[in-house]
């Protein structure tokens, strides 16, 4: 296996659906993001081994930057093409992955995720996931909003994506 290391994200497309979150990537492909993202408050800590996609959206909700944690199967120039970006963390490392969104790497092959949603200025995802199945998150403020506005204003989180 090749060295995988940081790429930086682009800007993806994204639909709110009923049923999920639609990411359309700068390459034309699609993928949809099942169910309605349970609303989470303070931290986020994925189980060990899961994939985890971080998707912050503008405040029109129709567009977006992604970033992908510590995945080691994708090649650069795909994530390059699709505009999806990648962090690569250490045990103990923590990055900024956008202003008001954090991820640290804990034991275990953990991620842990928190977001200020007003200060990424757009709703927060997680997207978490394994060949047995995945799970979708919304992370709110702790009044269990969410900014979307990206002015400050608030509104209830997860209930609808």
């Amino acid at each position: 296996m090749s060295v995988r290391g940081d790429v930086a994200p682009g800007t993806v497309a994204v639909e709110l659906l009923e049923h999920g979150v639609q990411v359309s990537y700068r390459d034309d492909r699609t993928t949809l993001y099942r169910g309605v993202p349970e609303a989470v408050t303070g931290t986020l800590t994925t189980a060990p081994g899961r994939e985890t996609h971080v998707l912050v959206t503008d405040p029109t909700e129709t567009e977006g930057v992604m970033v992908y944690v510590n995945d080691l199967r994708t090649h650069d120039d795909i994530l390059e093409a699709t505009g999806v970006g990648r962090v690569i963390l250490d045990a103990g490392d923590e990055e900024e992955l956008f202003p008001g969104v954090t991820v640290r790497r804990i034991g275990g092959g953990r991620n842990e995720i928190e977001a200020d949603p007003a200060v990424a200025r757009g709703r927060v995802f997680v997207f978490v996931e394994d060949e047995m199945g995945e799970a979708s998150y919304e992370l709110v403020g702790e009044d269990g909003t969410a900014d979307r506005e990206g002015d400050g204003s608030r509104r209830g989180g997860g209930a609808e994506p």
